[in-house]
């Protein structure tokens, strides 16, 4: 039968009717995201600058200053409203170059190392002897000459974070010495009694019901003569480290520094496998000569740090918000690719795509790259103390900081399941392989203190943080843990097609969030 065309606008009426995501299908602002997503998706272009072109991005540094500036300008570029938010100050300023280290003579070998941020560099290419720590006063006395001009190796495995340095760290180190000190003269009064049990028959024994005791271990700090040494002229500490290497920074510290106020030596995280094989060789009174040449250098401060932040203004409700945050901080052992570039990036091309599909949302939208997460949740802590008048109208929080990993779910207040079936139906269908789908969220107690993420500074104050599930969807192996806060958190660790759809989801959601008619129940996020 042929169908007039007023007969097809009457079915294109009644399907419509019918359909209960035509709506979201329909709606031109979802399908400019969409198409935005498919077919211009600028995410890994933002990974990539941010990751290589800047670099690993500590607070303190340029090459976070330059991040914070790039972002701000790229916001902007896309007609949003934005600021950069003062959110604190380190006392002195770090900026790290490149490091190189080899074992001298023989067949040699180069070495797999790192140091903390915020530790000491070398005076140009340094070359020494090798020795082991000093474990007693003994040992020191009998290898004091020795120190001047050695690489010394000490004990303990690397947790990211250097030796403490500082006056705290040398009481800590004499108390154990001392200690060990009482020890071994206890246990040359267990070895006595232990001898004299050598002359009693078994028998004797059992009837004194005597028996052997057993010596007490000593006390151990690594590096215990460290301030010693120093003062000896060794050229600096080398430690065992797990591979990949992490390097944090000089947490106990930093706020203690200043310019004229730095660590004393470098503080060396070496390759297990290299520090075995070269403790092995120094255990054997083998001479063994390493060269390092490692550029940690640093700028007079105070050195201030900031957020960036932008927004699109809600059209009906403009006291009212949604956040979407990743953290722009990143440790710079390695280039921040994936904590948190992965996050920055996917929330910089939401905001793109928000923006270029002319979208008026009700609720007004903030884009946010905090400052600090890794030191501690700074700038988000200086955000929420900067708006505490904004924190009852917040909707929602997202906040992206668990990996390049795909959007595959998002559990929502029981009252809002039908809203976001619709909202997220589009998602559905233009990124097939992932699914999504929304379930209904278990109301949970609100936190009392910070976790891991900025997220938490939100939520203890009782902001719903509720968060879309990520998952490595189509199984590329990627092991978080493997790259946190390691050498190995590169810009070829984050995945494509996961961060352009994660994008896409943070756009679509997001907007929907802001759109819904009501907030966010607390009451259904919160059992408190």
């Amino acid at each position: 039968m042929k169908r007039t065309f007023s007969s097809l606008l009457l079915l294109a009426a009644i399907t419509f009717a019918g359909c209960p995501y035509a709506a979201a299908q329909s709606d031109p602002v979802v399908e400019k995201i969409i198409e935005t997503g498919r077919t211009d998706n600028r995410t890994m272009e933002y990974l990539d600058v941010l990751s290589n072109r800047i670099g690993g991005r500590l607070i303190g540094s340029n090459a976070y200053d330059n991040a914070v500036e790039w972002c701000a300008s790229m916001f902007g570029k896309w007609g949003l409203e934005v600021w950069v938010q003062e959110a604190g100050e380190v006392p002195v300023g770090f900026n790290r170059g490149p490091w190189s280290g080899r074992m001298l003579g023989g067949d040699g070998m180069n070495l797999h190392f790192a140091t903390p941020s915020y530790t000491v560099g070398t005076k140009g290419v340094e070359r020494g002897h090798v020795l082991k720590e000093p474990l007693t006063q003994a040992e020191f006395d009998r290898i004091k000459e020795k120190l001047n001009g050695a690489w010394v190796l000490i004990g303990g495995k690397n947790d990211g974070y250097p030796i403490d340095w500082t006056e705290t760290g040398d009481s800590i180190r004499t108390a154990a010495i001392e200690k060990n000190i009482q020890i071994e003269k206890e246990n040359r009064e267990i070895a006595a009694y232990n001898r004299s049990l050598q002359n009693m028959s078994e028998k004797e024994k059992a009837k004194k019901k005597l028996t052997e005791k057993e010596t007490i271990p000593y006390v151990y700090e690594p590096a215990m003569f460290y301030r010693e040494m120093v003062e000896a002229g060794i050229l600096g500490i080398i430690q065992s480290s797990p591979v990949p290497i992490t390097a944090l920074y000089d947490r106990k510290n930093l706020d203690k520094m200043t310019f004229d106020h730095l660590p004393p030596v470098p503080d060396i995280k070496l390759d297990e496998s290299q520090f075995k094989e070269i403790k092995r060789a120094v255990s054997e009174r083998r001479d063994v000569f390493l060269e390092f040449d490692i550029r940690n250098h640093f700028k007079p401060g105070p050195v201030k740090y900031h957020s960036v932040v932008a927004s699109i203004k809600g059209s009906k409700f403009p006291e009212e918000s949604v956040i979407l945050s990743g953290h722009l901080d990143a440790y710079d052992v390695a280039t921040g690719g994936v904590d948190c570039s992965s996050g920055c990036s996917a929330v910089m091309e939401a905001a793109r795509m928000i923006a270029l599909s002319g979208a008026k949302p009700k609720r007004t939208m903030y884009f946010i790259l905090f400052a600090a997460e890794e030191f501690g949740l700074l700038g988000a802590e200086a955000w929420v103390k900067a708006h505490p008048e904004k924190l009852d109208g917040i909707s929602n929080m997202f906040n992206r900081d668990g990996g390049p990993l795909a959007y595959t779910s998002f559990s929502v207040p029981a009252s809002l399941v039908d809203e976001f079936e619709k909202i997220s139906e589009p998602l559905r269908e233009a990124y097939p392989d992932y699914g999504f789908t929304i379930n209904a969220m278990t109301p949970r107690a609100r936190p009392t203190s910070t976790g891991g993420t900025d997220a938490s500074v939100f939520s203890i104050r009782g902001v719903p943080t509720v968060g879309m599930r990520e998952t490595d969807a189509k199984g590329y192996d990627f092991q978080y843990r493997e790259i946190w806060h390691t050498e190995r958190d590169t810009f070829t660790e984050s995945i494509p097609e996961y961060q352009e759809q994660a994008a896409a989801a943070m756009a679509i959601i997001g907007l929907g969030t802001a759109n819904l008619d009501e907030k966010f129940p607390r009451n259904e996020v919160y059992t408190d």
